[in-house]
Order: structure tokens, then C-alpha cells, then sequence
């Protein structure tokens, strides 16, 4: 059968791309190996923020007696139903994309594809049969899965990735958690927060490397405050899981420590799924383990184009969506803007939540730029003080020459909503000044925005 545009993988790059095809008139089918919405809606973004949103529950539980309620008896988690909730939230998240396949009238394939020649992939379904589909365009989205370190080999039963982190049988008594980036500080902060014994190892000197230093230092505190054993400037040199728990051997500051755990996570990366779809064959380039593409992300090869996780690029659901997008938009003749990779956002779920956008305070002085920062703590913020999450701060870096936002980066209650204001802020090249003469509703956290730019320029109203 001959399409327009066949696409490899249906996660938030693949569905999104193929459903904006299909607006564009485009005669679209998806090639799925597993389930719809790949990765994101299954096995990451979606049912960890599920995870979480039961954590932050069971924490409300705990500290009810701040807010003047009394809770009769003892209350704990069930763990077997929150895992079950989550799955239940990623099912449903799952439908949805069927269901927007049927209305766009888009052709769901289940298999394996490789490309073997020119605009053909060939398909192999789960009972082994092979067939072939030919299509003008073909856009490979076939995502990452967990990286493996050599000494951590994992065997999904003591040393685990964030898939079975996700779907454990019952909850651990204690965890070693390896790698502080977003899902592995995400996966530290549900464990600790329903009870399990964390300890989180991190290779480089701060927590959250790609973050803001000072926002690093803010959730190790959060952090060790919450009862998490933080370990940086760390490597598991080994682990025996020989015996009823793991012990790591674990390289620090002061030398070799033991550590002993009932799992450890490895979550130290991923690595894109490029192998066996056809690339050698199609002499498709790679580089660093991620395929060459232009900025409209087509490949060297004509008429074979990659989006997400296996391109180089920020591994995020949204960026994939974007690239999804402006790859289809390309291919139907319109004119769309390039990705803007330094505008992108990111958000890690902890508690406190972390958002940022745009160059860190040391990558815009590293960059020459005379800088102005302006910061807005979370204890002078009243909706913070009423919500009774005081720990955080939102804080933004200017060109001290035009007042052009460089950078933001915040800590705190609700930043993953706030941080949308100040992409759209940058996006729109608005200033210092045009910020701080946004009228920002009284009492909300996104007041420490306004407030945060108010104190980049002395005009700072409430500290």
C-alpha cells in the first residue's frame, strides 16, 4: 500500500507529527511496536507524574495537622493502588491517542519497521510475517530506552530502570537511586516521599547538573531535609546482588563507602533506538550515536527524515512534538520556522518542582554578557506562605545592556506551570522592564515572577 508519510514509532513525536499530517490532507500511517504514545504516555512523563501526584497526596496526609486537620488513625500508602492508578492514568492516556487516530483517520500498523530501500519499509509483525510499505516519506521516531553502565548490568529485578521503577511489585524499604537528572532525582523524590530509604548518587558535583547551580544547591537541601542520603561527586564503582540486598561499592569524596539497598535504579540516561531499522543499509548518517538531520530534519538520504530522542537535541516530549510538527509542516509545503533549541523549557517533577529556560547565570557570564539577576525567594511569596510551600525561588538573568531575558530558573510549588510565561516572554524578545509592568494576579505564585524581574532592577516591592 503506497502513503504520503510513513512514520516509525508512535510517541509524542510520531502521534503528533502524524496527526498534523493528516490536517495538512496527507494519507499518513503509523508503524507501533507496542503501545501508542510510545515511551511518554506509557512508560515515562505520564504515569510518573502519577506516581507523584499520589506522593504529594499521602504528603498532604502527613502534614495535615499544619492546616488545622485532624486525621483520625494512621494513614499509609498502598502501594499496589498507586502503581495500579498510575497504570490506569497511562491506559486512558493511551486510548486517547486511538482516538484521535480514528478522527484523523490515521492507519495504526503493529510491527517492527526497517527500512530496506528507497521510500519502502519493510514491516515485521509479531507472528514473524513480513510485508512491505511504500510511502514518499518516511520519519523514523523511534525514541531511547534506559542506558546501561557496565557496572550496573540490569537484570529488572535488583538493579532496575525506570520502566520497572514504574511497575514495581511491592514497594522497597530502601533504593539507591544512581544518576540525579530528571528521572532519576523524580524517582528519588516518590520513593522517599511514600517511605522507602533513598539514597541518590550522582557522578558530577551537583544535583541536577543542567540546572542553574543555585537551583542544584536548593533541591540537595530540599532534599537531605526530606530524609534523602545525597551522595555527589559519587560513582558505584560495583554492585554484588548475590545476597538478600545489593551491596554498592560507592566511590566518593572521601573514598570507597558501602552501601547496602533492596534495588538499585540505574538511571543515568538513555540511548536512542537506532539499531535495526535500516540505517547501515540505507547508509542513513549517524554521529554520537544519534542520526544527522538538517534543521527541517531530514536525513542525507532523500526522503528519509528523524525527530526525537534519536536526534541531537534536548530528549524531551515537547521537543519531540515540536520537531514532529515542523517536519510534516516541511514536507507539505508550508514554510515553518525552524525549532528554537534555545528556547526550549524544562521541567523535572520533584518536590519542590524544577523549570527552566534559556542560559544559566555562569553560561551567560561565560558567554561575555553583562548580566543582571534578579531573585524572588518563595518565603516572601504569599500564595507560598498560604499553600504552606515555602522552599524555592524563582530567579531570572538579564542582559544588563537591552534588558533581553537570557535566562530563568525556578524552584518551587507549581514552577513547571510558571515557566510557560517567561518562554512566551522570550519567544516574544520582551524585557526586564516589560515584565515587571505585567499586571500579575494577587495571590499566585507567578507574582514572583514579576517580582524576581522587579528585583533584577531595584524595584523589587516586597523584600
Amino acid at each position: 500500500m503506497k502513503y504520503d508519510i510513513l512514520i516509525v514509532g508512535s510517541g509524542p513525536g510520531g502521534y503528533v507529527a502524524a496527526i498534523r499530517a493528516s490536517q495538512l490532507g496527507k494519507k499518513v500511517a503509523v508503524v507501533e511496536r507496542e503501545a501508542l504514545g510510545g515511551i511518554c504516555l506509557n512508560w515515562g512523563c505520564i504515569p510518573t507524574k502519577s506516581l507523584l501526584k499520589s506522593a504529594q497526596v499521602y504528603d498532604y496526609f502527613r502534614h495535615a495537622e499544619d492546616y488545622g486537620i485532624k486525621v483520625e488513625g494512621p494513614v499509609k500508602p498502598d502501594f499496589d493502588s498507586v502503581i495500579k492508578r498510575s497504570r490506569a492514568v497511562a491506559d486512558a492516556m493511551s486510548k486517547g491517542v486511538q482516538y484521535l487516530f480514528k478522527k484523523n483517520k490515521i492507519e495504526v500498523i503493529t510491527g517492527n519497521g526497517k527500512l530496506v530501500a528507497p521510500e519502502k519499509l519493510e514491516i515485521t509483525g509479531k507472528d514473524g510475517q513480513k510485508s512491505i510499505l511504500t510511502a514518499d516519506h518516511i520519519i523514523l521516531a523511534t525514541g531511547a530506552r534506559s542506558k546501561e553502565l557496565p557496572s550496573l548490568k540490569q537484570d529488572g529485578k535488583k538493579i532496575i530502570g525506570y520502566r520497572e521503577a514504574l511497575s514495581l511489585p511491592k514497594q522497597p524499604e530502601s533504593m539507591i537511586v544512581v544518576g540525579s537528572g530528571a528521572i532519576g532525582s523524580e524517582f528519588a523524590s516518590f520513593y522517599n516521599s511514600m517511605g522507602t530509604r533513598v539514597t541518590l548518587v550522582e557522578f558530577l558535583p551537583n544535583l541536577v547538573p543542567v540546572e542553574d547551580e543555585e537551583v542544584s544547591r536548593q533541591l540537595e537541601r530540599s532534599f537531605k531535609k526530606a530524609g534523602i542520603t545525597v551522595l555527589t561527586g559519587s560513582t558505584v564503582e560495583s554492585a554484588d546482588t548475590s545476597g538478600p540486598l545489593c551491596k554498592a561499592s560507592v566511590k566518593t569524596p572521601k573514598g570507597i563507602e558501602e552501601y547496602e539497598a533492596e534495588v538499585i535504579l540505574s538511571a543515568v540516561g538513555i540511548t536512542p533506538n537506532i539499531e535495526n531499522i535500516g540505517l547501515e543499509e540505507m547508509g542513513v548518517a549517524v554521529e554520537n550515536g544519534k542520526i544527522k538531520v538538517d534543521e527541517f530534519y531530514h536525513t542525507n538520504v532523500t526522503g528519509i527524515y528523524a525527530i526525537g530522542d534519536i536526534v541531537h537535541g534536548p530528549a524531551l516530549a515537547h521537543v519531540a512534538s515540536a520537531e514532529g510538527i515542523c517536519c510534516v509542516e516541511k514536507i507539505a509545503g508550508l514554510n515553518p520556522e525552524p525549532v528554537d533549541y534555545s528556547n526550549v523549557p524544562g521541567c523535572t517533577y520533584t518536590n519542590p518542582e524544577i523549570a527552566s529556560v534559556g542560559m544559566t547565570e555562569k553560561a551567560a557570564k561565560d558567554a561575555g554578557y553583562e548580566v543582571r539577576i534578579g531573585k524572588f525567594p518563595y518565603t516572601a511569596s504569599g500564595k507560598a506562605n498560604s499553600a504552606g510551600t515555602k522552599d524555592g525561588f524563582v530567579k531570572l538573568v538579564f542582559d544588563a545592556k537591552y534588558g533581553e531575558i537570557l535566562g530563568a530558573h525556578l524552584i518551587g510549588d507549581n514552577v513547571t506551570e510558571l515557566i510557560a510565561e517567561i518562554v512566551v516572554a522570550r519567544k516574544l524578545e520582551s524585557t526586564g522592564h516589560e515584565l515587571i509592568k505585567s499586571v500579575h494576579p494577587h495571590p499566585t505564585m507567578s507574582e514572583a515572577v514579576m517580582e524576581a524581574a522587579a528585583a533584577a532592577y531595584g524595584e523589587v516591592i516586597h523584600i
